[in-house]
Formats: structure tokens, sequence, C-alpha cells
């Protein structure tokens, strides 16, 4: 299965038909991992006739249950042509915006993942395939900007239910010799910021 991620910026080229067509267009999945609006979502989705699965970021405060439309993966698994997803929304907390959550809080968002995640990880060796959230793990890929610190309880995730991937957004990347993916305890985690064309398939 081959999806087309996006996050954070809005390119010029994605919002030409032509382009998605010629060079999307056999994707079976558009995934925003945030901080994109409705409408940018929406035309790639229509355009390439594609489902959306997304996580809103820490800029996301205008969606509603039509714009963007599709699934919001934020605290649920969701299974597509047999690869397995799961995802978590925002940001760290730095101001009063939402979607921002705490160091502490977000373990409390995860909680409702860990059931399923847990017994997945048993009978199949990973928790789910792709874990899409906004925000990257403590450490990796993240800033030391109290806006672009990355949350602990991500590396807690991976260290229990070893998610095959983990693919964020939400930090910008000007040098590109800094790097995208990182290996950690088995998952592969990935910065797709602003977009990225990926296959998976499930085990």
């Amino acid at each position: 299965m081959k999806l087309l991620a996006v996050s954070d910026q809005r390119l010029p080229h994605m919002l030409n038909a032509d382009f998605l067509r010629q060079n999307y267009g056999d994707v079976d999945l558009l995934i925003s991992c945030g901080d994109i609006d409705g409408d940018y979502l929406n035309f790639i989705a229509t355009i390439l006739a594609v489902p959306l699965f997304y996580v809103r970021g820490n800029h996301d405060t205008n969606y509603s249950d039509e714009n963007p439309g599709g699934v919001d993966l934020h605290g649920h698994v969701e299974n597509f042509k047999g690869v397995v997803f799961a995802g978590l929304e925002g940001s760290i907390r730095y101001n009063r915006g939402e979607p921002q959550f705490s160091q502490t809080a977000m373990v409390f968002e995860i909680v409702p993942l860990l059931p399923g995640m847990l017994i997945r990880r048993l009978v199949r060796g990973h928790g789910v395939d792709v874990l899409v959230t906004h925000s990257p793990p403590w450490k990796i890929h993240d800033r030391e900007d109290r806006a672009h610190r990355g949350f602990r309880a991500f590396r807690w995730l991976i260290r229990i239910t070893r998610p095959r991937y983990l693919i964020h957004g939400h930090i910008d990347i000007y040098d590109q010799r800094e790097q995208r993916e990182t290996d950690y305890l088995g998952t592969r985690i990935i910065n797709i910021n602003p977009s990225r064309s990926l296959e998976f398939n499930h085990e």
C-alpha cells in the first residue's frame, strides 16, 4: 500500500491537479500529520480520489466534521487494506491554544490506545503498523525551543508497543543534511514535513 503524507506547509505544486495525478496517482491513502488547512487536504484527496486519515496539529483550531472530513485518528486505531494505523494529535503546551498538551496530559491521551496496541503486539509483534503524530518523540527530531519539544510519552509508547513506523510533522527542516529518519527500538521514525510518499505492507 502506498500513501502520501503531508503536514505544516502548503506547497503550491500540490494544488496543481495535473502534478498530483502524474506524481501521486498511484497512492491509496492521504495522511495528514497536522498544521494543514482542511481545504488543502480536501483538494488533494479529491483529485487523487483517496481516503484521508489525519491528526490535528497545534494550529488546526478550525476543523469541523465536514472540513477536512476523513478519519480523525486521534486516540483510536484504524485498519486500511490490512495496514493498521493509530494517531495522536497536538504539540507540547506552550500557550493556551488547542490542541496542546503537557508531558503528563499526553500520557492520558495515550491510555485509550493501549489495550488494543498491547494485544496486537503480543499477537503480531507490533502495536500498530503506522503511528501518526503531529509532534515527534522527546529528543528525536525535536527542537530545544518550548513549542517544538517532543513528547516523552511517545518514547514510552514505542517501548511497550513497538509500532513499525511513527510518522510526524511539526518540525521544519531547512538544512537538507539534517536527519529525517531515525530507528528507535525497532520503530522507524520519519519526519514527513512537508510531504512524503511512503509504502507500507502489513506483516
